[in-house]
């Protein structure tokens, strides 16, 4: 009996996750991103946003009771099924897809690592820099300033920590937009 609970119990945070990974995808997409933080609006960018926004829900619910954290684990497996769909979409055949898998979960279990440094330490100028270095990785000196987007970062996270525990139990966690794109 007990091991139908427990199927019964991931079939209910499917909508749960549905809806949470919809609003963190959102939050990834906002344009104001793209236009006034320096993001560049390519799928690589997305792929970056995507990854910033998911590592701040992860910090988030990690101090979550058992539900929450479920929730997370099944974001995250959510976010790899997308990745996964993505490099199909783009070609790749089925014999390289693991190859390229394995590439994406080492480059985001790499920013989850150094992300979480610097915002453990509240470090504005090692957390811009790691997204400078991530963002544009081939611009060098050249790349754009990443500080206005890690001051925005560290101001979600900084909102977060004061989300009730139940919004994060029902998928209804969002994330504050960058304040150039918020209304009023």
């Amino acid at each position: 009996m007990m091991i139908f609970g427990l199927f019964g119990k991931k079939n209910g945070n499917r909508r749960i996750v549905e809806r949470q990974y919809a609003h963190l995808t959102a939050a990834a997409r906002e344009p104001g991103l793209y236009e006034a933080l320096g993001v560049p609006d390519t799928v690589m960018g997305r792929f970056e946003m995507l990854s910033a926004v998911l590592i701040l829900y992860f910090r988030r619910t990690r101090s979550c009771a058992t539900s929450g954290q479920e929730i997370a684990q099944e974001i995250i497996d959510a976010f790899f099924e997308d990745v996964d769909h993505s490099i199909r979409e783009l070609g790749v055949s089925d014999v390289g897809v693991p190859k390229r898998m394995k590439k994406f979960a080492a480059m985001f279990y790499g920013r989850l690592e150094s992300y979480a440094a610097a915002l453990d330490a509240a470090d504005r100028e090692a957390l811009a820099l790691a997204l400078r270095r991530n963002i544009y990785p081939e611009a060098g000196d050249d790349a754009p300033s990443m500080e206005a987007l890690a001051d925005h970062l560290m101001a979600v996270e900084w909102t977060l920590a004061s989300v009730p525990e139940e919004d994060i139990d029902i998928g209804a966690l969002r994330l504050s937009p960058p304040p150039e794109t918020r209304p009023g």
